[in-house]
């Protein structure tokens, strides 16, 4: 009789659930797949929302969320698909936070959830049934979870505060 680990099962469930949402959302901005604008309209849209340069910042979101995605729903190289699914949220956050929290008015509900959720994954690991536990956890060492974690961090803070900074001088513009 095969005896399957409650834990390592419901693991399995969160990584790849949350891992198709993310690569979904991602091809969606790198390919305009299930409707997305692909490489053109993600760099329009992430130019009107303050990003810059426009285009590395939507193949930075895309390859985030796809690459990000993909990674945790194969339980591979956990932590660096987690931190990095967890930095591209912070930059959804940022955009939707003016409209509150409540996903039904705009707000940032829902990639705040993405994001904590791939970053427990990231922390907690991808359990018995994944690639990184049939490749000795090569890719998912302790240590790879702080510089992950900490590089996603540095980057997401960079990205949305140069967003925040661009969207500052242009009030100022405007306004004198």
């Amino acid at each position: 009789m095969v005896c399957f680990n409650r834990r390592d099962l419901g693991l399995l469930a969160l990584r790849v659930g949350t891992g198709a949402v993310l690569a979904a959302h991602g091809s969606q901005k790198l390919a305009g797949w299930f409707g997305g604008g692909g490489i053109q309209g993600t760099t329009a849209a992430m130019e009107a929302m303050g990003f810059h340069p426009p285009k590395h910042s939507a193949v930075a979101a895309g390859l985030g969320e796809a690459g990000g995605g993909a990674l945790l729903a194969l339980g591979l190289a956990t932590p660096a698909a987690g931190a990095a699914a967890a930095g591209a949220m912070a930059g959804a956050v940022a955009v939707h936070a003016p409209a509150g929290f409540f996903a039904q008015g705009g707000g940032y509900e829902y990639p705040a959830f993405l994001g904590f959720t791939a970053a427990a994954i990231g922390l907690t690991g991808p359990g018995r049934y994944s690639l990184d536990h049939v490749t000795r956890h090569v890719f998912d060492r302790p240590w790879m979870v702080a510089l992950a974690f900490a590089g996603s961090a540095v980057a997401a803070a960079a990205v949305v505060g140069r967003r925040a900074k661009g969207q500052a001088a242009q009030k100022e513009e405007a306004s004198g």
